[in-house]
């Protein structure tokens, strides 16, 4: 498997909320590291991640407009979506979008590192509008 057909199989897998999936495609040193530079790294690490964000974010996905690939790096711009759910429903009035980037780094077939670039302001605000719920 190419990096390029790598990181599609990710992003379907994140798209899929599919935490197995994703964690099968990651290295088991996997790196994350998020739009404030903060660092999460390890498998298993993740899986606990991943499976937090989507109790948060049931329909949290990836959409990519541009894809630059050059060796083991892959670099795509889009936007990000999800709906925020403090209670575990979706309301239309807790839906987000930003414009985002991934860059991720492939290691022998798996992610080893998948960085986000985005604007979390948005999806803050929304988080705090229910902190008391």
């Amino acid at each position: 498997m190419t990096a390029l057909e790598c990181v599609r199989s990710f992003i379907e897998a994140i798209n899929a909320a599919d935490v197995r999936a994703i964690c099968d495609l990651m290295t088991e040193d996997h790196l994350f590291v998020d739009s404030d530079g903060a660092e999460v790294r390890g498998r298993e690490a993740l899986r606990r991640g991943w499976t937090g964000y989507f109790s948060m974010m049931l329909d949290y996905k990836i959409q990519v407009r541009e894809t630059y690939s050059r060796g083991r790096v892959v670099v795509m711009i889009g936007t990000a979506t999800g709906t925020y759910s403090a209670n575990g429903s979706l309301r239309p009035e807790n839906r987000w979008r930003v414009p985002a980037a991934w860059r991720a780094v492939v290691k022998d077939g798996r992610v080893a590192e998948w960085q986000v670039f985005i604007n979390p302001e948005p999806i803050a605000r929304l988080m705090g509008s229910h902190a008391v719920e």
